[in-house]
């Protein structure tokens, strides 16, 4: 009969703890579970926000701009007559995607690079890792907005300028993680096996990175959605009369004691959509 504390050679290692909540039997935090309902309708209306709008965001009515709550207007209208409800709603797309593909770029790219420094070590994790602080070290909100306004390249541009401004965070926690990792004795036990290095990455170290790389993956979400919401809130972000969170901010500056929800209705939005995200990360 095999001994059943045998573990088989493919089998992922893994180094963390079981999780208290699924040992007890408890149930998840109630934070956890509003922040993933908040996360979950906000990404909803991604995909299905255009169906959603009560009124064509694009439709300008002039005889009632910069108009208060009602007149079947939820939230009122902006000062060309656009329900503000409807702008929200279709903003969404452009002001959760933007940062998202960030988060994922980021992620992708540093992740992948801090494994690689943090296996190897060396000079190429030295080289690596100076480059890293030297990135780290630029003022990111500055060199976007020099980049972009110099060169005119609009939302896409702010957002690969971003990515690869963000990059360096991801490298430097996954790095410090997998430099840990890599010096295991399970690792030791995979390579004196004589598996394949993809192998080792793969199947036994990286199943070991994934929480540092979630929590990095939603954290880098949540700072690139603010940091492009205040591009477009310069200006700098979405182009000119797209719906989207950060001009609506500020479009309704002018308004505040007219119809202030065009500015507060966006503002919370991101304040809710940052916050959920975070306490997921958490």
């Amino acid at each position: 009969m095999a001994d059943p504390t045998t573990i088989p050679v493919d089998t992922p290692a893994t180094a963390t703890a079981v999780d208290p909540a699924r040992r007890t039997g408890s149930r998840p935090p109630v934070l956890a579970v509003i922040s993933g309902v908040v996360a979950a309708a906000i990404f909803a209306l991604v995909l299905a926000g255009t169906w959603l709008t009560p009124y064509d965001p694009t439709h300008q009515d002039l005889l009632n701009t910069a108009a208060g709550p009602g007149n079947g207007h939820l939230l009122g209208t902006d000062s060309l007559g656009r329900d503000v409800l409807s702008l929200l709603v279709a903003g969404t797309r452009i002001a959760v995607v933007g940062p998202l593909v960030v988060a994922l770029g980021t992620v992708l790219f540093g992740a992948t690079l801090g494994m690689l420094a943090g296996w190897h070590g060396g000079l190429l994790d030295t080289v690596m890792s100076r480059i890293a602080d030297l990135m780290y070290a630029l003022p990111g909100l500055l060199v976007i907005v020099v980049v972009v306004g110099v060169l005119d390249g609009g939302y896409w541009l702010a957002v690969a300028v971003l990515t690869l401004l963000s990059v360096p965070t991801a490298f430097r926690m996954t790095r410090s993680v997998a430099a840990a990792q890599a010096r295991l004795p399970y690792i030791e036990a995979a390579r004196i096996l004589g598996l394949p290095l993809h192998r080792i990455l793969v199947r036994h170290l990286l199943p070991n990175l994934l929480p540092t790389v979630l929590a990095t993956l939603l954290l880098d979400f949540v700072g690139a959605l603010i940091g492009l919401s205040g591009l477009s809130f310069l200006g700098l972000g979405a182009p000119a009369g797209t719906p989207d969170w950060g001009s609506l901010l500020q479009d309704g500056q002018s308004m505040l004691t007219v119809n202030p929800w065009v500015s507060l209705a966006p503002g919370l939005l991101i304040v809710l959509t940052a916050t959920s995200v975070t306490l997921l990360g958490d």
